[in-house]
């Protein structure tokens, strides 16, 4: 049995159907890494270009980011304590989830779009102290309607970044290159 399956692999039909097969599940794999790196639906379309350009700093949604590994999400309070002091509130129907909200007493419950593994110990606060920008790793929100992954962030990324933080100082690469680093 196991001898005509192999004498069937290396005919020209079983080669075909392995290739096809092969082929299939690199495109499934492909799929599902793909579809990982889409951002989620928000509750609120929250526009990043306007908040940048009117020059909302990105600390002070995300004043997390100053302290630890999460960056923070805005909270309600934090939105409304600027919207309702601003007249397109009342007519905007995209603020309209804003105000309702606000009117029922709901947390906004949103999605980050930027995670790492449960494996990866990730910390904000000594790559700002490293003099990293947001828009570094998060990309131009000035140009972003609604945040995005601008690039695939995954280890041989990471690992770009601090070798070129590194320079020709080995003390420094070895101590951003060693695996102890963002991984315990």
């Amino acid at each position: 049995m196991v001898r005509k399956f192999f004498e069937w692999i290396i005919s020209p039909m079983g080669r075909i159907a392995a290739l096809i097969a092969g082929l299939s599940l690199f495109t499934l794999a492909a799929y599902g890494v793909f579809t990982l790196q889409q951002s989620p639906e928000q509750p609120i379309q929250f526009r990043h270009d306007i908040h940048v350009n009117l020059q909302v700093q990105c600390l002070y949604c995300h004043p997390g980011a100053l302290r630890g590994a999460s960056p923070g999400l805005p909270t309600l309070t934090k939105c409304w304590g600027c919207h309702q002091q601003i007249a397109k509130t009342d007519t905007s129907p995209r603020l309209a989830v804003l105000k309702d909200y606000i009117a029922n007493g709901k947390d906004i419950a949103w999605v980050p779009v930027a995670q790492v593994p449960d494996f990866v110990h990730f910390n904000h606060r000594p790559h700002i102290a490293a003099g990293v920008n947001c828009e570094d790793c998060h990309g131009d929100m000035s140009v972003q309607e609604i945040a995005v992954n601008p690039q695939v962030m995954n280890m041989g990324w990471c690992l770009n970044c601090h070798k070129e933080k590194a320079g020709d100082d080995e003390v420094k690469l070895t101590k951003l290159t060693d695996c102890g680093t963002c991984h315990y």
